[in-house]
């Protein structure tokens, strides 16, 4: 038996965990060059995909079938994580062992 959990990211927006790469604080990342340049590029190659009308507070990249996906939420990174760790506890994991693939 396979379990799959999903993660909620805002506006009934739901993508499996084990797809997560990383989830990252908009505010605090974009003021690298590094970040703004990792969005600018993947906003020219249309693997943005922003979730809901509110201002984004985190970016989450995905991988999944070799395709990158980076969601703009309007969640912040402390509640994703929370979210995160409710889902490792219901499923009889411990919260450390999947916040560490991160």
């Amino acid at each position: 038996m396979v379990i799959v959990m999903f993660l909620h990211l805002g506006n009934n927006e739901v993508i499996p965990v084990k797809d997560i790469v990383a989830i990252m604080d908009l505010e605090k990342t974009t003021t690298t060059n590094t970040a703004r340049e990792f969005l600018k590029f993947c906003a020219e190659n249309d693997m943005i995909k922003t979730i809901g009308n509110e201002m984004p507070k985190s970016f989450i990249v995905t991988v999944r079938d070799g395709k990158q996906t980076v969601f703009l939420s309007p969640i912040s990174t402390s509640t994703l994580t929370k979210r995160i760790s409710r889902i490792a506890q219901k499923s009889g994991g411990r919260s450390t062992d999947v916040l560490k693939e991160f």
